[in-house]
């Protein structure tokens, strides 16, 4: 019996080690695309996880610091497979552009990777999955006017005041504007979501959270060793980020460039090659650490700016079902979820849209991406190598 349940448990780590793993492989364009691919591969296809407790996972890692589609992946993990699950869900998405990023700093450094036509195709193929997923929410998420309107709302001023904050501020408000318009909804179709941690358990990982962010810089004064310092500097830059990974660039700027750890090239040189890559833009991180450090520099920056969100998001699943569930609070989510739909759109508009549709071409090209994983239903990888070599022949046009 034992044997049995092991085996299963086994198969169930390897299962969401392959399913991850592929879409560490092919997720391009940054964390809005990453839930569209999250969306598409475990929502509608796997059916890990309903519609709204996917939604409801995606407002609670908007809230936390950190790279929001990371967090979204390592709680769909440990739904599916426990503590286990979230780590090896982890692996898996963020270890292929992990293991790129730390060649490009150790082989092709000062390649001009940022103009490639692939790249450009890549990122066509980022608003196709982007726009299928804003779809399939919206229609679930925002189902009345007093929905659409907070999504309106969030879209307008994600676009208008485009701060750190914003985001965060929107949310916020958007949950209160919910409570008081939904406060007496008596809808009860969510499905309870097992989080396979103890309060307990969870409660040491916050603690760790907040002891590290304030005794490693005290550590790093105090030793002034550089490896304390290098894993200070990341783990700081990750535990303070509100907004996604485009946000952490001018923090790790800030910490190595004035103080002559790389120079302003090679971290330029770098931000190019992690628009290249699949998977978080977090693992930008690896990169830094490669040039400066080597291959074992890149592993602990990893390691260093990914920690604050694994811990964050470990110390807060346990506590989230019962919240989501609370009648005083489900009013507050139903504002949230629509918030996010808005959210969503204003960045398909703004990085997406604005840096891949720049002629009548693209946009011809990303409705026939579009049309190949809507109406045509062919695998994302197809979606994405067709991207790639469209993009690269483009060039040639």
């Amino acid at each position: 019996m034992k044997n049995n349940k092991e085996k299963r448990g086994f198969k169930s780590l390897l299962e969401i080690l392959m399913v991850s793993t592929r879409l560490g492989l092919t997720s391009f364009g940054g964390p809005i695309a990453h839930l569209g691919y999250f969306h598409n591969e475990y929502v509608r296809r796997r059916k890990w996880m309903d519609e709204k407790s996917y939604a409801d996972l995606v407002a609670l890692c908007q809230f936390l610091p950190g790279p929001a589609s990371s967090q979204v992946g390592i709680g769909i993990g440990v739904v599916r497979g426990g503590i286990l699950g979230g780590i090896v869900s982890f692996i898996g998405f963020t270890l292929p552009s992990v293991i790129a990023l730390i060649i490009f700093a150790l082989i092709l450094q000062g390649m001009d990777v940022g103009n490639a036509g692939w790249i450009h195709g890549l990122k066509m193929v980022a608003v196709a999955v982007v726009a299928h997923a804003i779809l399939g929410m919206a229609k679930n998420l925002t189902p009345d006017l007093k929905r659409k309107a907070i999504a309106l709302f969030a879209l307008v001023g994600t676009l208008m005041w485009q701060t750190a904050f914003t985001q965060v501020g929107i949310i916020i408000l958007s949950a209160f504007i919910g409570f008081l318009l939904y406060r007496q909804h008596t809808e009860n179709n969510d499905a309870k979501i097992q989080f396979p941690i103890s309060k307990k358990f969870a409660a040491i990982c916050l603690i760790l959270f907040f002891s590290l962010l304030f005794l490693l810089p005290i550590l790093r004064e105090v030793t002034s060793l550089h490896w304390i310092a290098l894993f200070d500097s990341f783990y700081r830059s990750g535990s303070l980020v509100f907004g996604g990974g485009h946000v952490v660039l001018p923090l790790l700027e800030r910490e190595f460039v004035p103080t002559g750890w790389l120079s302003k090239d090679e971290f330029l040189a770098g931000y190019g090659a992690a628009q290249a890559v699949p998977g978080p833009l977090f693992t930008f991180a690896a990169y830094l650490g490669a040039v400066m450090n080597g291959w074992a520099g890149g592993i602990l920056a990893t390691i260093a700016i990914f920690l604050p969100a694994f811990l964050l998001i470990l110390g807060t699943l346990p506590f989230w079902d019962s919240l989501r569930r609370n009648p005083k609070i489900k009013g507050a989510l139903m504002g949230v979820n629509a918030a996010v739909v808005g959210i969503l759109i204003a960045a398909f508009y703004q990085p997406i849209w604005t840096s891949s549709i720049l002629s009548p071409i693209d946009f011809a090209f990303a409705a026939i991406l579009f049309s190949m994983l809507v109406y045509w239903k062919l695998p994302p990888w197809v979606v994405v190598v067709t991207g790639a070599i469209g993009g690269s022949l483009m060039t040639l046009v």
